[in-house]
């Protein structure tokens, strides 16, 4: 339903603000801010983005929980796409995402609604369970052992 309401509402509040805004500059300025936006917005994902990749590499590497870098990389990403679309309101939206502090907000408040379980294996694979100990011999001809397809059979 929310979904339905914004594909309605978004390009009728788009709309309004050209009009008003393309009114009061006229229509070239109102142009170029478009154009100067999506330019502006293109070069701060980009350099964002840069940057919480490389906190993501280093959650990885440090084994710690990587989901606050994946957050706001989709976040920096949707900001991008709101961007590079067309009008004042997307744009708006766009760049406030491109915050870090409403971009921590917005993935507490998305955090807070998600219920997550961790997977601990040090606890799943305890010495609970069963543990069979056992002694091998490596099979020097493995052409005569019993569990080769090409045994031959003795004479």
């Amino acid at each position: 339903m929310w979904l339905l309401i914004a594909f309605i509402a978004v390009p009728i509040i788009e709309i309004a603000l050209f009009i008003q805004i393309g009114g009061f500059l006229g229509l070239f300025p109102t142009l170029a801010i478009v154009v100067l936006t999506a330019i502006a917005g293109t070069y701060l994902v980009r350099a964002q983005g840069l940057s919480v990749l490389s906190q993501l590499q280093s959650r990885f590497r440090e084994m710690n929980d990587p989901s606050e870098p994946l957050a706001h990389g989709a976040m920096i990403l949707f900001s991008g796409a709101l961007l590079l679309t067309p009008g004042f309101f997307t744009d708006f939206i766009g760049f406030l995402l491109l915050i870090p502090n409403i971009r921590t907000t917005v993935f507490q408040k998305i955090k807070e609604r998600i219920n997550t379980q961790r997977a601990d294996f040090e606890t799943r694979f305890s010495s609970s369970q069963n543990v069979y100990e056992g002694e091998y011999e490596p099979v020097l001809n493995p052409e005569n052992s019993p569990w080769s397809n090409e045994a031959k059979p003795k004479d």
